[in-house]
């Protein structure tokens, strides 16, 4: 059996015998035929390890049978288990998909804009986080900040300006949330 002719004979002399085995163990002729045609490849990169002293070789091919049916069937019952844990769960449809890009989007737009934020010079930050953040009006950022209120207006609008360049979108929601306060 290690030579291909001789593998090739023992093939035909062993093909009705296989196949009978798988289709008394199965009850799909496609599975029968791609087991039948499992079990010959096994036996032809195994043919190395079988000792006619052990037996016939009908025998060791049935074994070979066997342990290819039977891997078949616990990787067909980790395929049943897995299907089973996924049937109580919903699949994600083509509006959840967008709805997770959205959010993937956004929270990528977040982290531009904040890191536009931390590239602002000290005075623009300060002026733009009371405005924004803090919910002050130019006028109270320029108190607290100890400084006119149109020294405020002029940094508040170079500070826009700077993060509008980079990005329109995120700036012009920015630019909103500032408008309302001053």
């Amino acid at each position: 059996m290690r030579d291909p002719v001789g593998f090739a004979a023992f093939y035909q002399q062993q093909f009705d015998a296989v196949l009978g085995f798988v289709t008394r163990r199965t009850d799909s002729p496609h599975l029968a035929a791609d087991l039948t045609a499992d079990i010959f490849v096994t036996a032809l990169e195994q043919a190395h390890t079988y000792d006619a002293r052990r037996g016939a070789p009908v025998a060791w091919l049935y074994g070979i049978s066997r342990n290819v049916l039977a891997a078949h069937f616990r990787g067909s019952a980790r395929e049943r288990q897995a299907a089973a844990k996924l049937a109580g769960r919903r699949l994600l449809d083509d509006q959840d998909v967008s709805a997770i890009e959205a959010r993937i989007d956004a929270a990528r737009d977040a982290r531009q804009l904040a890191e536009r934020h931390a590239a602002l010079s000290e005075p623009l930050r300060a002026v733009l986080d009371l405005v924004v953040l803090d919910a002050l009006t130019t006028r109270e950022a320029a108190q607290a900040l100890g400084i006119s209120s149109a020294t405020a207006r002029v940094r508040l609008h170079r500070a826009r300006m700077a993060l509008q360049r980079v990005d329109t979108r995120s700036a012009t929601s920015l630019h909103a949330v500032s408008e309302a306060h001053s």
